[in-house]
């Protein structure tokens, strides 16, 4: 699983006058952070249309009997009652913090840089999961598929949980 970027490690750093090493990795860097920041303009506004959707209970998914909105709110609020269901823990905003990391929000979202991609296991989703952690931590009740949001996110907790205590704790790619 992965957790940060090097864009996050970069924010407020200047390459000027670095050798063109440094350069090209505050580069590299600063293309991956252009790239988050119009991830998360997509996602705001997937994040916009799915709050007019919220309103219209036809719209919204249901598990144990609630609705949830299809978008990033929904997704949390819904994977919560799941994790709550099966002792998993993790804040709203402990889940937030880390898909905002992550994936600024994109359920689609793919990396293709780092070592899991090198060996031809990127991660994917919300918080960036590799397919063979999602595998082992897949919660029953939540899609098979490790780009649906909900699943992504169950699954992500679980293994936090069973590494680190809880999504709460994780402040860092690991």
């Amino acid at each position: 699983m992965h957790f940060g970027t090097p864009a996050d490690r970069a924010e407020g750093t200047s390459a000027e006058g670095a050798s063109p090493a440094v350069q090209g990795a505050s580069s590299t860097a600063q293309d991956i952070a252009a790239q988050a920041k119009k991830a998360a303009a997509k996602a705001e506004q997937a994040h916009a249309k799915g709050n007019s959707k919220a309103d219209s209970k036809s719209d919204g998914k249901q598990a144990g009997g609630q609705e949830y909105a299809d978008n990033l709110d929904g997704w949390i609020r819904e994977a919560r009652a799941i994790m709550k269901e099966h002792g998993i823990p993790g804040s709203y905003d402990g889940i937030k913090r880390n898909i905002i990391r992550e994936s600024a929000g994109d359920p689609n979202a793919v990396n293709d840089w780092d070592i899991n991609a090198k060996k031809g296991t990127p991660s994917k989703g919300l918080l960036q999961v590799i397919q063979p952690t999602f595998d082992r931590y897949h919660v029953e009740g939540t899609p098979d598929k490790l780009t649906d949001p909900v699943a992504n996110i169950v699954a992500a907790c679980n293994y936090a949980a069973d590494r680190y205590g809880s999504m709460d704790n994780v402040d860092s790619a690991y």
